[in-house]
């Protein structure tokens, strides 16, 4: 097929957009992104669909919500029936390839196999949990053999899986288009140490950070993190450079899609016990910029778009043409000025540690989950019946979401309101029929 870009898509885990210039982060973190940003398209109103790493990962990969792949929390793995980008992009004669994190296979600290690695099938070297098989400073990715690849000593994970990447573009024969994924694990926090790793020197280089507003006068652990979190940031950027150097000295950068984002955000416990499962924006608002063939203008587009319009965007720069089930819509559409008209509502669902929905339109946050005396069984329930009022915010004065107005009287039309359309949303999701109890008012 003529005219296919290469594309490269680099996907951070657990990133805030606010860790970006580009979108208003004060200290010099992501100056490469800020200039792909300039050159590209940014996109302020980039939501996912799922703000848990393993159900994100199932979507963007089939374009379906986490729902409908059965992916809903994390530990279930992907079906080996369902159909991800690289399969569509093999069938078109692209090379398809895989490093870093996978987290769509329960293999946890063993190698994934062939079977259950989403039909990447020409380059693999990967880990199905990273932040198992690896710390910052040590660790490994399993090559497609099943051996374990190790990173050299006293090398930071970013940099060395960037290695691997640049190591990878270096050996391309240029007879194929080729699609890359580049899946990092920064800035998401280690597991087993129980905070954020940034690179040494983090806390002295990012030390005076301002806090973004929603965590001020909150409790949680940012104090002690966020310095370590935005030196994760940075050091993604100045991989991020590293990478796009490289197309640049391969003479492939004008041919190069190359796509930035997150599975979603952190809230740094200060929404609930943990990291990110919530409705709130620094769970679910994450950093996209695509930049390359169709997405050179330099501009930034306000509509709200969803982690899963990038499985149709992906589609399209190759030429493939999404199916109708995909819940997306391909981005060049906005950029071109071809779409006749854009979604008004972004949908989110939330699962894992609780059920819950959200529905976040340009003012409004409004979000429901399952009441606590309801019966369900946690952990293996991916939807309800039944579900109650939690959450409404109005974004524009109160972009903080530091005033729940669930409870409020004069808002009873309008959560009413809300209530229709993301009952409609979940619907349109495949989900089966529900009713939305309301909150009591004040």
């Amino acid at each position: 097929m003529a005219n296919q870009p290469n594309i490269v898509f680099i996907f951070s885990d657990q990133q805030r957009f606010d860790t970006l210039g580009c979108y208003g982060q004060p200290l010099p973190v992501t100056p490469n992104l800020d200039a792909l940003a300039a050159s590209g398209v940014r996109f302020s109103q980039a939501m996912t669909c799922q703000p848990v790493c393993g159900p994100a990962r199932a979507a963007l990969q089939t374009g379906k919500y986490a729902t409908q792949t059965g992916c809903f929390r994390n530990e279930i793995s992907l079906p080996t029936n369902e159909r991800t980008m690289a399969h569509y992009l093999s069938e078109v004669g692209y090379e398809v390839g895989y490093i870093g994190k996978w987290h769509l296979a329960c293999t946890d600290t063993e190698p994934v196999p062939p079977k259950l690695r989403g039909g990447y099938q020409d380059f693999w070297l990967a880990s199905d949990i990273l932040e198992f098989t690896s710390h910052s400073y040590d660790g490994h990715l399993f090559d497609g053999d099943g051996s374990p690849c190790f990173f050299p000593d006293g090398r930071y994970r970013v940099d060395a899986q960037t290695d691997y990447v640049l190591e990878y573009l270096r050996t391309r024969r240029g007879d194929r288009p080729f699609f890359l994924f580049v899946s990092y694990i920064e800035p998401h926090h280690q597991n087993d140490h129980h905070r954020y790793e940034g690179p040494h020197g983090s806390k002295e280089m990012f030390g005076n950070f301002s806090a973004p507003g929603d965590l001020i006068d909150t409790q949680g652990d940012w104090r002690e993190n966020f310095p370590d979190y935005l030196g994760c940031c940075h050091s993604l950027d100045t991989n991020a450079g590293r990478i796009f150097a490289e197309l640049s000295a391969m003479g492939v950068a004008d041919d190069t899609l190359c796509i930035y984002t997150s599975d979603h955000g952190s809230h740094f416990c200060t929404r609930n016990p943990e990291y990110k499962r919530s409705c709130h924006e620094a769970s679910i608002h994450i950093p996209l910029i695509i930049h390359g063939p169709g997405f050179s203008s330099g501009t930034v587009r306000d509509e709200l778009v969803s982690l899963l319009d990038l499985t149709p965007t992906v589609l399209r720069a190759a030429g493939v043409e999404a199916p109708n089930f995909m819940a997306g819509r391909p981005l060049q559409e906005l950029v071109d000025g071809s779409a006749s008209s854009w979604r008004d509502a972004v949908f989110v669902q939330i699962s894992e540690d609780h059920i819950g929905r959200a529905i976040r339109t340009n003012r409004w946050k409004y979000a429901v989950g399952v009441p606590t005396e309801h019966e369900w069984s946690g952990n293996e329930c991916a939807y309800s019946d039944v579900y109650t009022e939690q959450h409404l915010y109005d974004l524009e004065q109160d972009p903080f979401e530091r005033h729940n107005l669930v409870a409020i009287p004069e808002l009873t039309t309008l959560r009413l309101e809300l209530s229709q359309q993301l009952l409609q949303l979940m619907q349109q999701a495949g989900e089966p029929a529900a009713r939305i109890v309301q909150a009591t008012i004040r």
